[in-house]
């Protein structure tokens, strides 16, 4: 249900929660206190975690039983506090890292050696094939029930010369 709700490992649900923690947003000098900090956590990713009409201000209050003046609250505080962290949570691997091979495998695994060193990738449109491709025919298999190709760019890990 934890997963269901928040779309996040419990373990890294606990990281963010250590990281964020010690953030200034959390502090005020009111009367009134502040909800917990792993409440206003949950609020933010489980707004995040979803999209259509689950992820108005209204259900999201009604879900985690606050206002819904609480639930802006919680979920500006806790962008703040990871904005504030954004190097710490988004960084690139060195090309010589443990990291760096370990995405190479993957990328490789879900694809092909071609796309081996490709770290990043922009989806662009979908273009329908007309029959299943013959090499990695599976790959093209879409959400939809066709075989497409889905024109992307893919920037390199490694520039090979």
């Amino acid at each position: 249900m934890f997963c269901k709700k928040l779309h996040i490992n419990p373990d890294i649900f606990d990281d963010i929660l250590d990281q964020i923690s010690g953030h200034a947003i959390f502090t005020n000098c009111s009367n009134n206190v502040q909800l917990p900090i792993v409440v206003q956590l949950t609020i933010f990713l489980n707004r995040v975690g979803h999209y259509g009409n689950t992820v108005s201000p209204e259900d999201v209050a009604q879900w985690a039983g606050v206002s819904v003046g609480s639930v802006i609250n919680c979920s500006n505080c806790v962008m703040v506090a990871i904005l504030d962290l954004h190097d710490m949570f988004i960084t690139f691997p060195t090309l010589d890292s443990d990291d760096a091979e370990h995405a190479c495998k993957f990328v490789e695994a879900k694809s092909c050696l071609e796309w081996r060193n490709g770290i990043f990738a922009v989806d662009g449109p979908i273009i329908n094939l007309y029959e299943k491709p013959g090499l990695y025919g599976e790959a093209f298999y879409d959400r939809k029930s066709n075989y497409s190709l889905n024109c992307q760019v893919s920037f390199p890990l490694i520039l090979i010369v």
